[in-house]
């Protein structure tokens, strides 16, 4: 859902050079309904990597493509010609997530989109090999209790090691959208459209807002074909609070603090730190002083303290 708000202070970074080669936008999407969403049996005869969507899933990647072509055509920056938007896709190496990139791509010409790349670090969650459907359940349970973000499936993956590797991709997105690899006109907004999985998802936006394990804990996953966008804000710094409402970020699991962070994020410089964001600093400590001032004055008193209890 569109914040129409903070759409008139989100223009304002097109006028500065020093943003001009970031993407406008890095939207994650997870895959369409597949074969092992609808019956979970599918894992037992089915390599995970080759499940593929059902016709519903087909459907739900052929309207988020257009849904996600309104977004990308209808707010570009250049308000006279709409042509003015291109996207480059990431895409997991899964069939189901193969399959929706290609219903997703029918919505938009060969001159529109600028690449496409599969790219093995977003994958999903490794479960194992082939799964059997009554000792997976019962190692979900397990893994309820033990920790979403920690437990390690048998012969597979934790969250942890998901996020090992999705924080590697990150380092090389960065390396591509720093020496423009992707090929991008600078005059043109730049949109990366990364189809993945749900807990991979939720991983990267954990990496990249530097959300505590905690916070992962809380995240809902992702609907089929649902997507968040992170969007380029005034300052250079990107944010789910400009596309997204409150109560989308709500749904989603955020906290009041880390909805505050989004704003915040909304009109940030890049680079600057939010001192008001409680898990950047504060919430690793009992109490600290604002000042070496107050902290002087603090030994001073628990120095006063002490002799007089020797007395």
């Amino acid at each position: 859902m569109k914040n129409n708000n903070n759409n008139h202070n989100h223009n304002h970074n097109h006028h500065n050079p020093i943003f001009k080669q970031l993407p406008k936008r890095i939207i994650l999407i997870r895959h369409g309904e597949s074969e092992g969403n609808l019956n979970t049996s599918a894992y037992t005869t089915t390599p995970d990597h080759k499940i593929p969507l059902t016709p519903l899933g087909i459907s739900q990647a052929q309207s988020s493509g257009a849904h996600l072509k309104s977004i990308i055509t209808t707010s570009s920056s250049s308000s006279i010609n709409n042509n003015n938007s291109r996207v480059y896709f990431y895409v997991s190496p899964y069939e189901r997530t193969r399959s929706t990139l290609k219903e997703i791509g029918r919505s938009f010409s060969k001159k529109r989109i600028i690449g496409v790349r599969e790219e093995c670090r977003i994958r999903e969650q490794d479960f194992g090999n082939f799964q059997v459907e009554e000792r997976m359940k019962a190692i979900k349970q397990t893994r309820d209790k033990f920790g979403r973000f920690y437990y390690r499936f048998p012969e597979g993956e934790s969250a942890a090691d998901v996020f090992d590797r999705v924080s590697s991709f990150l380092e090389s997105l960065w390396r591509d959208i720093d020496l423009n690899r992707l090929q991008n006109d600078i005059s043109q907004d730049l949109n990366l459209i990364i189809i993945s999985h749900g807990l991979t998802s939720r991983v990267f936006l954990m990496k990249w807002f530097k959300w505590t394990v905690e916070q992962f804990e809380h995240l809902n996953n992702f609907g089929n074909c649902e997507f968040r966008i992170m969007q380029l804000g005034s300052g250079g710094e990107y944010s789910l609070a400009i596309h997204h409402s409150e109560q989308e970020l709500r749904e989603w699991g955020l906290s009041q603090a880390m909805i505050d962070d989004q704003k915040w994020r909304a009109n940030a410089s890049r680079g600057d730190w939010n001192e008001h964001c409680p898990w950047y600093l504060d919430e690793f400590f009992d109490h600290l002083t604002d000042s070496d001032e107050e902290e002087n004055v603090v030994e001073e008193i628990e120095s006063t303290e002490n002799d007089s209890s020797c007395i």
